[in-house]
């Protein structure tokens, strides 16, 4: 298993275990996006989930305000979007899980010219994600931050890498 493999492995691991600290299977969830590895990993946890499917939320956010479901997880969604607010504000759940990458001082916002979809808007420091998810009308219950699981590069990026956080987990409640 390559690194990144082991990487996405183990952030999936914590991001399943964080989740099942605050919300108990058989929930339903309505999952941020299309289908994708970690939507079979909650099914596998015994959670009934449902995604969106690949419309640009930025401009088609009504899909978060579906009935009928426990929680809603915005897993590595929230920094691709334009405008995150509007999408928070309107989703319908008592509940949410966000995943973000961190920023880093000392590297730029992820960014693939090749793809639209795969480029980061917004890297967020935990203070400004918070207030976001305040403004949008939710309390945070719980976070959690975490460095990439493997060793990179003798270099001094590397070791900055290794040792800053690089994402963070937040479970919420509607005020």
């Amino acid at each position: 298993m390559n690194n990144y493999a082991k990487a996405h492995r183990i952030r999936f691991e914590k991001t399943l275990a964080f989740m099942q600290k605050h919300l108990t299977a058989p929930a339903r969830v309505l999952d941020l996006g299309i289908t994708n590895p970690f939507s079979s990993l909650m099914e596998g946890a015994g959670y009934s989930v449902q995604n969106t499917g690949g419309e640009d939320l930025d401009l088609h956010f009504e899909v978060v305000r579906t009935p009928g479901v426990d929680a809603v997880t915005a897993f590595e969604i929230v920094e691709h979007l334009v405008n995150p607010f509007t999408v928070l504000t309107e989703i319908a759940a008592p509940r949410l899980f966000v995943t973000v990458p961190l920023r880093l001082w000392f590297a730029k916002a992820y960014w693939n010219e090749m793809d639209p979809f795969d480029r980061h808007f917004h890297e967020f420091e935990p203070r400004q994600l918070f207030m976001l998810l305040d403004k949008a009308g939710w309390n945070v219950v719980d976070s959690e931050q975490w460095t990439p699981p493997f060793k990179l590069k003798l270099s001094f990026r590397s070791f900055l890498r290794s040792v800053t956080p690089r994402h963070i987990a937040v479970y919420c409640e509607r005020k």
